[in-house]
């Protein structure tokens, strides 16, 4: 089985051309930073992932995704290897996009300065159409519920 999954943000804007022929394809390229969770002092905070995506994904790629936004995407990883003018062969991998979808609201994405910071796209969202239950003061990472929430949420 080949299957990836991966969430980070775009490192530029992404590259999209249209195939020749009866049926022009829309072919998107871009790339993706993914912070890794373990870090070693002296070592990358974040690894880089070469992407493609065909037909409807790549439309929705072009006309929504920029430099900085940050995504969840699923595909499989392919060779990408090739050799160059000195004959020297280049290995390499390209993840084939099947799926693509935002991490986080355009509100949060628009308050990051590209990479890192955000709040990891739980920005306001809300039960029944209420709003969002304010953040407790205390700044430990945890939202203070309010008494009587059981009754708006859709299971019990």
């Amino acid at each position: 089985m080949n299957k990836v999954i991966l969430m980070g943000r775009l490192t530029r804007d992404p590259e999209v051309r249209y195939s020749q022929g009866a049926s022009q394809t829309a072919v998107a390229r871009f790339s993706i930073a993914v912070d890794r969770r373990f870090k070693r002092e002296g070592e990358p905070d974040a690894d880089f992932f070469n992407c493609t995506a065909f037909g409807k994904q790549a439309e929705f790629i072009e006309r929504y995704l920029h430099k900085g936004t940050k995504i969840v995407l699923s595909g499989r990883i392919q060779n990408d290897n090739y050799t160059n003018k000195d004959g020297q062969m280049v290995y390499s991998v390209r993840v084939m996009v099947d799926e693509v979808e935002f991490a986080e609201s355009k509100n949060a994405s628009s308050q990051n300065d590209g990479f890192g910071g955000g709040n990891g796209g739980y920005n306001n969202g809300g039960f029944g159409g209420g709003s969002a239950p304010a953040a407790s003061g205390a700044g430990d990472g945890f939202m203070n519920i309010p008494d009587g929430i059981d009754e708006e949420l859709p299971f019990n």
